[in-house]
């Protein structure tokens, strides 16, 4: 009998609930959120032979835990969150609690068949980091740009600074506040020198970025519209494309795929708003891209305006077929380079 054990993970503890194949409660487990605690929990496990566990996809306040599973030779699954709490609402057992949770995660596992499988991380972890990373401290200098024109629209009323991620932008305004005094031009002198070190770290991270990628999936960067961020976009948040059993499910995760919709006899899809939106949002880039600058993708796009689509359902069917061009380019360089996905020196628990 293989027994999926359900986990409700936390900062401070986690929560592992072992459930057999009809989704009963066998017994259950808290032990820290250590890595003391994570081997504790893996002896308590070791009663049932055949086991899986099944994860809530809380990302970091699991990733610890599933790392050392796997570094353990344990085969576990990841649970999103939103099938937890539709198997909760569904159970008898009324409230909620830690081993309700984990129940409900088991339970999801049983019932939702082609769960991602876990797998230990490597280059697609550290291009991922590095992604979010540069995202913030665009975030970070796009805040400082809006304060810095404010400032410059009380020293110098009309007075247009242009792109402030450019040095030549940025050395004509330190010239310019170098004229000024006061308050103002102190944190408008302060405010540019912190954009222009954010500007160089974010271009350090873009090479940083270019020297992952380029070697891991050239095929993908061959397609129009795919540059070295939007592709690291795509790995980070995918990791290994052979998780994904066809164009299809990739499809069906990025939120490309139509959700069909019937009523009577009439039969139709919509939008699905659904999906991982990063994904979703790549796709787009790189329709939009295509859009513009010609070739195939603007061919594609000139065909379904003229057969009486609208600019945007055009531009949705686009991000579809670009959703099966994106998958297999990754499975072509998967097969040719290896996987993005690999683990590095990963230490058990």
């Amino acid at each position: 009998m293989v027994v999926t054990i359900g986990s409700d993970p936390h900062k401070s503890s986690h929560t592992f609930v072992a459930a057999d194949g009809n989704g009963r409660q066998l017994a259950e487990k808290t032990v820290r959120a250590v890595p003391e605690g994570h081997l504790e929990a893996l002896r308590w496990a070791s009663q049932w032979p055949e086991r899986v566990w099944a994860l809530e996809n809380s990302r970091h306040l699991v990733r610890r835990l599933e790392q050392d599973l796997l570094v353990a030779g344990e085969a576990a699954v990841r649970v999103p969150s939103r099938l937890m709490a539709e198997s909760r609402k569904k159970g008898r057992q009324r409230g909620k609690s830690d081993p309700i949770d984990a129940l409900a995660v088991a339970r999801a596992a049983l019932r939702e068949p082609g769960l991602p499988v876990a797998r230990l991380e490597g280059v697609s972890r550290e291009v991922r980091l590095l992604v979010d990373h540069r995202e913030d401290l665009v975030g970070e200098r796009t805040r400082m740009q809006n304060r810095l024109r404010w400032h410059l629209q009380e020293l110098e009323p009309g007075y247009r600074a242009g792109h402030l991620d450019r040095t030549t932008t940025l050395n004509k305004l330190e010239a310019l506040l170098a004229g000024y005094s006061g308050r103002v031009a102190e944190l408008a002198r302060e405010l540019l020198g912190r954009i222009r070190e954010l500007t160089v770290r974010i271009k350090q991270l873009e090479a940083e970025l270019s020297q992952l990628v380029t070697p891991l999936v050239p095929n993908l960067l061959r397609l129009q519209g795919c540059g070295v961020l939007t592709a690291a976009k795509i790995i980070g948040e995918i990791g290994e494309i052979s998780r994904f059993r066809s164009e299809a499910a990739f499809a069906r995760y990025n939120g490309s795929a139509p959700i069909p919709v019937w009523s009577g006899n009439n039969d139709h899809h919509r939008l699905n708003p659904g999906g991982n939106r990063q994904l979703n949002a790549a796709l787009h880039r790189i329709a939009i891209t295509q859009s513009r600058s010609g070739g195939q993708g603007r061919t594609y796009l000139d065909r379904r305006l003229q057969e009486g689509d609208t600019k945007k359902g055009a531009i949705r069917a686009l991000k579809r077929r670009l959703s099966d061009e994106v998958y297999g380019r990754l499975r072509s360089d998967q097969n040719t380079h290896g996987s993005v996905a690999e683990t590095s020196d990963a230490q058990a628990a």
